[in-house]
């Protein structure tokens, strides 16, 4: 299925946690960013989140994320190197557009700078021990090597990253987190059981695709 489908998809969960849960714009800015990023993570293991050729709004899309990312990122680095301030909420959704508009870009050298973002994020995780971040982390560095709808696409995959959401909110105190993240990566799971070649939701033990069409 194409990424901009799950990203459709990721967006409706956004947009039904902002209306089920208390509404402010940064939880609401969060839940979008965690349920669009959710929604598409499963396929850090494909050559492309966008399949096929780019349209020009696509591309603008893409480029927007990717350079809002990296000035929101250095403008934190900044005012927590000079000030030793740090935004939580908004380093997240930084961090996540950065992530995105990396990886619908292709090739080897798209594959090593995801990973390296991984060991810096398995780093930070460690050096401040924690380990949702840790997992995160490495999530990150391993899903680019990974055989596409291999490990990213099974139930294991799925309940790492629903632990991974648990750890961020208890560390954010936002509620809702860990439903949303853990049903952005669920909606691609099954909607990519849709589609003819299925998904292996318990590879390596059950090697067949589970498929519904």
């Amino acid at each position: 299925m194409k990424g901009t489908t799950h990203l459709a998809i990721g967006g409706a969960i956004g947009v039904a946690a902002c209306l089920y849960y208390p509404f402010s714009f940064t939880h609401s800015a969060l839940y979008l960013s965690i349920a669009g990023f959710s929604a598409l993570s499963a396929d850090l293991d494909g050559p492309s989140l966008l399949s096929g050729k780019l349209s020009a709004l696509s591309r603008l899309l893409r480029n927007v994320a990717l350079w809002t990312g990296i000035g929101f990122i250095a403008v934190f680095a900044y005012l927590y190197l000079t000030m030793d301030r740090i935004y939580p909420i908004f380093s997240t959704i930084a961090v996540a557009m950065f992530i995105l508009g990396l990886i619908t870009k292709e090739g080897t050298i798209r594959d090593i700078l995801v990973s390296l973002i991984g060991c810096a994020l398995l780093y930070s995780g460690w050096s401040s021990q924690q380990y949702w971040l840790i997992g995160f982390g490495l999530f990150i560095v391993c899903a680019p090597w990974f055989k596409h709808r291999g490990m990213t696409h099974t139930v294991w995959a799925l309940l790492l990253w629903g632990a991974i959401g648990q750890g961020l909110e208890k560390q954010l105190g936002i509620v809702g987190i860990t439903t949303v993240a853990a049903a952005g990566y669920a909606s691609h799971l099954i909607a990519d059981t849709l589609t003819p070649n299925g998904v292996k939701w318990l590879y390596p033990f059950y090697k067949k695709s589970i498929k519904v069409h």
